[in-house]
């Protein structure tokens, strides 16, 4: 799935550098300057960035030789993106490329005028990126995944058959996210419909998921979900152990269900998760 998205990042990218050399040698005295702008580290930025000079070698430009590009990384502190992108508006680049939908609204809000370029899993056109997806409009354009929509509910689902049902499960969401409300609604749904009781738990920074996480040692619940927020994504580390087990109380169980897992991944992580016994294991 992830060589399918990397492709159509690369073909929208190169696209986007094909029409905008004039442009940029209008502005720049010597060589365009992208602007990339992420809400994570530059460590979980790897595959993208892989991908987005790929896209750039594909039309003739090569970081260093004829295209110049300034990174901003938030490092998962999302307060910090509208000034990051203010700032590659005032450094007059040519094209801003983003990294997760906080960045792509900051970017948006920063300029009328400089191409930006995004990435989503959510529905663009529901989320406010674009008021349509085959004209957006205005100076924002890229590509949604879908990668999103309807997982929740199956992820829910899937904890649902893997739990006791008098027990309960965790919702970790990010309440300032404006692609939050679309997922949360789903989970309240699917939660209603399967008659699971939800401990919804709410971080909007980093700052805020360790009072988050601490909660859990009062509610014990025996599962936790987390949203496919890219905050969560940067923080994934902290969650879970680099030996695969919980960050979190002793007494809780955990499972681990990635949003941008296949089918096939999804089902094999369910029967690694379970004993011969049929129980939960970590």
């Amino acid at each position: 799935m992830f060589d399918l998205r990397r492709r159509e990042f690369i073909t929208l990218l190169g696209g986007a550098a094909a029409a905008w050399p004039l442009a940029a040698q209008a502005q720049q005295p010597t060589i365009p300057v992208i602007g990339f702008i992420r809400n994570t580290t530059r460590d979980d930025s790897a595959d993208l960035l892989k991908a987005m000079h790929q896209g750039l070698r594909q039309t003739g430009y090569v970081e260093g030789r004829n295209v110049t590009v300034e990174y901003r990384f938030a490092d998962n502190q999302l307060n910090r993106l509208p000034t990051m992108a203010a700032d590659l508006v005032r450094r007059q680049v040519a094209v801003i490329v983003t990294g997760g939908d906080a960045s792509s609204f900051a970017a948006k809000a920063a300029t009328t005028t400089i191409p930006v370029i995004f990435s989503t899993g959510f529905d663009p056109i529901e989320i406010g990126l674009v008021t349509s997806l085959s004209r957006p409009g205005g100076n924002v354009t890229g590509v949604s995944f879908f990668s999103t929509l309807g997982t929740a509910a199956k992820r829910l689902d899937l904890l649902d058959q893997l739990m006791p049902k008098d027990a309960i499960i965790a919702y970790l969401r990010n309440p300032n996210s404006p692609t939050g409300e679309p997922e949360f609604g789903e989970v309240e749904h699917a939660a209603h419909s399967l008659g699971r009781q939800i401990l919804i738990l709410s971080a909007g920074s980093e700052r805020e998921l360790e009072p988050a996480l601490a909660s859990l040692a009062q509610h014990r619940p025996v599962a936790l979900l987390v949203s496919g927020h890219s905050l969560f994504t940067g923080l994934r580390k902290r969650l879970v152990r680099p030996d695969g087990a919980p960050s979190a109380p002793h007494h809780a169980l955990f499972a681990r269900i990635h949003r941008d897992w296949r089918p096939d991944e999804l089902r094999r992580e369910r029967y690694r998760c379970l004993s011969p016994g049929g129980h939960i294991r970590w």
